[in-house]
């Protein structure tokens, strides 16, 4: 299934969270490896149990010994890529173009709007340098992900948790882990960052130091893009912040340790984001791939990680607002296949947060019925909009569709 998207994650329903001591977890975590190769009869919710219980994530079962992944990370064979019937037809030079590295202080300014709108209404997806974003707070959010994640287990399992109203810092491995067709071979440290970020004590001590600079300068970017991109649409620069779309930001810091089974399940499942823009940050290891459509021909092609950069995409709620002329466009990540480094990414989520403001297509966008340029959505609240995602969340249908009008 597509995936839920933690910045609205209070939609859930809440798996069982169960106290357990160090020796009790380990036993548990081996007896999860163990089961993939007992040969007895597979009951699905108790292996997702005995994993949740853990509160280990994916890294503990490596640190358990496991060589063999646990069924409930096996993907239907279609959905891997070396099972994929279609080849891509798209080369590396294309994917270069496509989803292109844009330098925002190159150029004059004109040009790189014209830049961030091609990208915006093609892939959805581009690079960005000089961004304003410190090279050293990059490297350092992505130490600590990195840093909270390698520590032992006993230390980070007094931030998981699925209760996602209790916490604005959480620790868990895959959020939908009990609504999911298969779980990813992925662990995440969550963090609400805005408007009412939490208090450096209630952070890991690995993030305490880092995460607050980190994201008060990629707050500072995301205002610098949404206002490249109402100015693509023909807008006053301030025309997206004005409608909130830059209030909440919500922090994923993703690990993907390696996995032993890499052809059996992927680090994240194809799916499009449901807010309004990402900012990520991503390391050397590689493994994001984008969902390209060129010409009739297309497929799956790597975002390649380039030194500095920060990766920009287009959210749902932004193709809704644009009337269809930004593209939220699906994309995934790879299972890590090396036996080294794990991969770490650090995914901020630019959204409005809780609010009840109704969203549709932006007003001077389009022409009344009959006219040239009439709206294709209809205007919802966010709750509304993720509510229903949840509910059509195994469909295979872009969740935008529901929200289409009649022509």
């Amino acid at each position: 299934m597509p995936m839920l998207h933690p910045s609205h994650s209070h939609h859930l329903p809440q798996a069982r969270s169960v106290g357990v001591g160090g020796a009790t977890t380990m036993s548990v975590a081996e007896a999860t490896v163990a089961a993939v190769g007992s040969g007895g009869c597979y009951d699905r919710r108790r292996e997702l149990q005995a994993f949740d219980d853990t509160r280990a994530g994916v890294k503990g079962l490596l640190d358990a010994g496991a060589t063999s992944i646990p069924a409930i990370f096996h993907h239907p064979p279609d959905s891997l890529p070396q099972q994929e019937a279609d080849a891509s037809s798209i080369t590396a030079d294309d994917a270069h173009t496509a989803v292109p590295v844009i330098d925002l202080m190159a150029a004059p300014r004109e040009e790189v709007v014209a830049l961030v709108r091609a990208a915006a209404e093609t892939a959805g997806f581009f690079q960005v340098v000089n961004h304003g974003v410190p090279g050293e707070a990059m490297a350092a959010v992505l130490a600590a992900v990195r840093g909270f994640n390698e520590e032992p287990a006993e230390a980070k399992r007094p931030y998981y948790t699925r209760d996602t109203a209790a916490r604005k810092v959480r620790f868990y491995s895959n959020l939908d882990l009990f609504q999911s067709q298969a779980a990813c071979w992925r662990d995440t440290i969550f963090c609400d960052m805005a408007p009412e970020p939490p208090a450096p004590e209630e952070m890991p001590e690995p993030l305490s130091s880092v995460m607050f600079e980190y994201t008060d300068a990629v707050r500072k970017l995301a205002v610098w893009v949404f206002e490249l991109l109402s100015e693509s649409l023909g807008l006053a620069g301030d025309h997206l912040s004005r409608m909130g779309c830059g209030e909440s930001l919500k922090v994923a810091g993703n690990y993907y340790p390696p996995c032993p089974e890499p052809h059996r399940t992927l680090g994240n499942t194809r799916h499009t984001d449901p807010t309004f823009l990402t900012v990520l940050l991503q390391d050397g290891v590689g493994g994001l791939q984008v969902l390209l459509d060129r010409g009739g021909g297309g497929g799956w092609v790597d975002v390649p990680p380039v030194p500095g950069a920060l990766i920009i995409n287009v959210g749902d709620l932004l193709q809704l607002v644009s009337n269809g002329r930004f593209r939220s466009v699906e994309h995934r990540v790879l299972a890590n296949k090396g036996t080294g480094a794990a991969r770490v990414s650090v995914a901020a989520f630019v959204d409005v947060g809780r609010s009840m403001r109704r969203y549709g297509p932006i007003q001077e966008l389009v022409t009344p019925p009959g006219g040239g340029n009439p709206p294709i959505y209809r205007s919802v609240t966010v709750e509304e909009f993720i509510a229903h995602f949840y509910r059509k969340g195994s469909e295979r249908r872009p969740r935008l569709d529901y929200f289409k009008l009649e022509q």
